[in-house]
C-alpha cells in the first residue's frame, strides 16, 4: 500500500484569497490555486478541478496501458484528455462531469478490441472509481 500526500495553505476570504497547494510526497510541483481560477478564467492558477483533470487521464492512460499490454498489444502511445467541468448546482458548486478523449497508437489492434478494452479502462480506473457518483464520458478511438 502506498499513500501520497499533499498539503494547501489557505489565506483570506473565499472571493479574494488564495492557496498554496504542494504535493508533498514527490514534491514535484507547488500550485496556487483561487475560487476564481476556479469559477472564471484561470489567470495563471489552478483549480482542484484542473489537478481532478491531470489525475484522471494519468491514471486512465496507465490502465488501458496495462490492459493493453495484457492483451498482447502493448501500445506505442495513448494520449488522454480529460476535461472536468465545474459550475453551480443548488446552493453551491459541484463536478457537474467529466469527459475523457483517448487516442491510441496500438499495431495490430483492431478497433471492437480497443473499445472494449477502452471501456473497461474507464470502468475500473482508480480515480474513474474514486469520482464514482460523476458522470463520466468516454471517446475513445485509434489512431
Amino acid at each position: 500500500m502506498t499513500d501520497r500526500k499533499a498539503t494547501t495553505v489557505w489565506t483570506g476570504d473565499i472571493a479574494r484569497g488564495k492557496g498554496q497547494v504542494t504535493l508533498d510526497t514527490s514534491g514535484a510541483a507547488e500550485f496556487t490555486v483561487s475560487f476564481p481560477s476556479r469559477a472564471q478564467e484561470a489567470n495563471g492558477q489552478t483549480s482542484p478541478e484542473e489537478l481532478i483533470a491531470a489525475a484522471h487521464s494519468a491514471c486512465y492512460s496507465m490502465q488501458l496501458s496495462g490492459l493493453l499490454g495484457k492483451n498482447g498489444t502493448p501500445p506505442e502511445s495513448i494520449e488522454t484528455n480529460a476535461v472536468v467541468t465545474f459550475g453551480p448546482q443548488g446552493e453551491g458548486f459541484a463536478i457537474l462531469g467529466i469527459a475523457l478523449t483517448t487516442r491510441a497508437t496500438v499495431p495490430g489492434l483492431d478497433a471492437d478490441t480497443f473499445t472494449t478494452l477502452a471501456t473497461t479502462a474507464k470502468q475500473i480506473c482508480p480515480v474513474s472509481a474514486a469520482l464514482t457518483g460523476t458522470t463520466i464520458t468516454l471517446d475513445a478511438a485509434l489512431n
